[in-house]
């Protein structure tokens, strides 16, 4: 529960630091542009406050491990849902009114998650978790969303270590294998889910590894 508030808190303040001209540049996620992926954050922020407040009376079905399944492919960037995300980016026009938004959707979400009884059960996408486990399963969605955020912006700070740590950890839960030791956690994470490859000497180190890649989460 605090790691979700930590690496949420870390993202929302990155973002609230950025300058407007950064918005028009391209993030970590193939086909959009920074302001995109903030307008996506928004509408994570505004899912977690939904789901919050979404009790569930039947038993838990998942944990924040099989939350996440992986997909064959890598998003084209042409799903409807991706493409609307774009449209409602470009919409706000001045970056001033998407960073207001995300803040103030954002701040209540956060508070909504500070508050949570861990073991409280939730519904979300047909599933059914505890608020800890649904609430552990969105460090990796900041933690990777944060990565994405700075890819291209040097002066912007990345996220916290222990929430590399902590997403690295339940990526290789997910796909079922452990990456090299001599692998960072940011490093891990860019490569396992296909931000970018692999260079030659990373290659010979994954071995067998590399034909799985990437872990596509869905």
């Amino acid at each position: 529960m605090d790691l979700f508030s930590r690496t949420w808190a870390a993202l929302r303040a990155a973002v609230a630091a950025l300058p407007d001209s950064e918005f028009a540049k391209p993030s970590g996620c193939r086909g959009w542009l920074v302001r995109d992926l903030v307008c996506h954050l928004v509408i994570d922020a505004q899912d977690v406050l939904i789901t919050l407040v979404t009790p569930a009376s039947s038993v838990v079905t998942h944990d924040a491990v099989t939350y996440w399944s992986l997909a064959d492919t890598l998003p084209s960037g042409d799903d409807p849902l991706d493409a609307l995300i774009v449209r409602l980016a470009a919409a706000y026009e001045d970056p001033a009114l998407l960073k207001f938004h995300l803040d103030d959707v954002g701040a209540a979400a956060g508070r909504a998650a500070d508050l949570a009884d861990p073991g409280m059960r939730v519904s979300t996408q047909e599933m059914v978790l505890t608020a800890g486990d649904y609430l552990s399963a969105y460090v990796l969605e900041w933690t990777l969303h944060h990565l994405d955020l700075v890819a291209h912006l040097t002066s912007v700070p990345g996220p916290p270590a222990e929430g590399l740590t902590a997403t690295r950890s339940l990526l290789e839960k997910i796909g079922g294998t452990a990456f090299p030791a001599s692998f960072s956690d940011e490093d891990v994470l860019l490569v396992a889910t296909g931000r970018r490859s692999p260079s030659e000497a990373e290659r010979e180190v994954l071995g067998d590894l590399t034909a799985r890649l990437p872990f596509v989460l869905g």
